[in-house]
């Protein structure tokens, strides 16, 4: 593998071959380091990567940044893969693939100050081959890049890819505020109108509020909102 390269404002950190890159970088948050460290890993079987945020605004108005991330890979994953490639996401954070399940977005934050978090990592799974382990047809419901016709995507090059597309996305966020996120989220969004089961709730998926969570209808009910922020690692709704 050559050396990978990242845009100025990232600093990327190899994490160990069997380490896990998002578990890394929250180590890594919590000790202080910078904002802009992405830990990443990358072989044959997919790709895992984490980006760290410093935050300075609430923790729901922080969580866009899973958004930028996502939009971040699934640009990376168009600008790269043949053209006839799906990508959408279930929410809050599964990738599909051409409508199978092919990867994962991660979260957590540290605790908060003044309702600002002391810290954002965000992380990115995706799958480059099946795990060949398991029998044929025993997940119809998984695929893997190379299942999809998307051969000539190396790690490496999603991973640069990614980083950068990412960055466009974050910067938009920055001087444009939600909006550009929500409506790119919403096109790729898989179950909208239908029912769903979300963290022990079960209705109907009718959309996302204006920080990305989750508008369910439960019943005859009212609608409810289940906000981004149960996706963070350990913490539940």
């Amino acid at each position: 593998m050559t050396a990978v390269t990242f845009p100025p404002l990232l600093s990327g950190v190899q994490a160990p071959r069997g380490a896990d890159p998002f578990a890394k970088a929250v180590s890594m948050a919590a000790m202080g380091c910078d904002a802009g460290t992405l830990v990443w890993e990358a072989g044959d079987a997919g790709l895992r990567a984490a980006l760290v945020f410093a935050p300075e605004v609430s923790l729901a108005k922080s969580m866009a940044m899973v958004f930028a991330v996502g939009s971040g890979l699934a640009d990376a994953l168009g600008a790269l893969g043949p053209p006839e490639l799906a990508v959408q996401y279930r929410w809050p954070g599964e990738l599909r693939v051409n409508g199978a399940r092919c990867g994962r977005l991660r979260a957590d934050a540290g605790p908060p100050s003044d309702g600002v978090p002391a810290w954002l990592v965000v992380g990115v799974e995706i799958a480059f081959a099946l795990d060949g382990a398991a029998p044929p047809g025993a997940r119809p419901d998984a695929t893997a890049l190379l299942e999809e016709g998307c051969g000539e995507i190396t790690p490496q090059g999603l991973l640069e890819s990614w980083a950068r597309h990412a960055l466009v996305w974050i910067n938009r966020w920055e001087e444009e505020g939600m909006r550009p996120l929500h409506r790119d989220w919403t096109g790729r969004l898989t179950g909208v109108g239908g029912p769903v089961v979300a963290f022990g709730r079960e209705g109907v998926f009718m959309g996302m509020d204006e920080d990305g969570g989750m508008l369910l209808r439960r019943g005859e009910g009212a609608v409810e909102t289940i906000p981004l922020a149960v996706m963070l690692e350990g913490r539940g709704p």
